[in-house]
């Protein structure tokens, strides 16, 4: 065991440790939450992270952004979290996955390339919708974020099953659609009661990333809520897979 992971295991002990170093975990979406839980889990020693996301890092993500630099605008986020986890936590093998999430790349045979569990970090509701109903379909271990961007209160966050969600216009959307298909229960998640900004209209300086050309509106955000969205959902899985949840 190497000095950097002693912490960990003082606080998991050598068989919680050990199943942490055993764990794949696919992390979906690479924005202010994504990079956030991806950089915890690295840290504490995870043995392998599959890192998925569709989108280019662009200038304006940099504020939430956990550890990408400049110098990776305009390049894959998946490869350049992928790359820079590496050089800072070489004991953990990272598997970047440039992909946009539809239901037939779901179901490709090496999607969840043998992850033992999901972390939703995706802001487009078609792609997280489908993802969340795909994990409970298939009986995979998820925990999922909900809106994140536009706030700032802390003692707003709640955690919970998706069916006690409650205040978040994204989870009250991702709910709708999951209980249309039959998922009521059964998704661990992180939100927040807060009333968050408003979004502005889109952004036209900044490019068109949704692989169908949507546009997106320009969402308000600090590094600060999706940094702690990001580390709960860390927590999440450090926990469950070390047999502590």
């Amino acid at each position: 065991m190497k000095e950097r992971f002693k912490r960990v295991v003082n606080f998991y002990g050598e068989d919680g440790f050990e199943k942490i170093r055993n764990a794949r975990v696919l992390i979906a979406g690479l924005g202010g939450v994504g990079s956030h839980c991806a950089s915890a889990l690295a840290r504490s020693g995870v043995g392998s992270l599959v890192l998925v996301d569709f989108d280019n890092i662009t200038e304006s993500s940099l504020n939430r952004n956990a550890i990408v630099g400049e110098q990776w605008i305009d390049q894959s986020k998946a490869e350049a979290l992928s790359r820079t986890l590496t050089s800072l936590c070489p004991d953990t093998e990272c598997i970047p996955v440039k992909l946009f999430i539809t239901k037939d790349t779901l179901e490709a045979p090496d999607f969840m390339r043998d992850s033992h569990m999901v972390v939703d970090a995706v802001d487009s509701v078609n792609p997280k919708t489908q993802l969340l109903q795909y994990c409970a379909e298939n009986g995979i271990t998820v925990f999922s974020s909900m809106g994140a961007a536009g706030k700032r209160d802390p003692s707003k966050i709640e955690t919970g099953d998706i069916s006690d969600t409650n205040g978040c216009p994204l989870a009250r959307m991702v709910r709708k659609y999951l209980k249309r298909r039959g998922v009521i229960t059964g998704i661990s998640c992180v939100w927040s009661t807060e009333q968050g900004i408003k979004p502005l209209p889109p952004d036209n300086s900044e490019p068109i990333l949704d692989s169908r050309g949507r546009t997106r509106n320009a969402l308000p955000s600090l590094i600060t809520m999706p940094g702690i969205f990001g580390y709960i959902l860390a927590q999440m899985v450090l926990d469950n897979t070390a047999g502590e949840s």
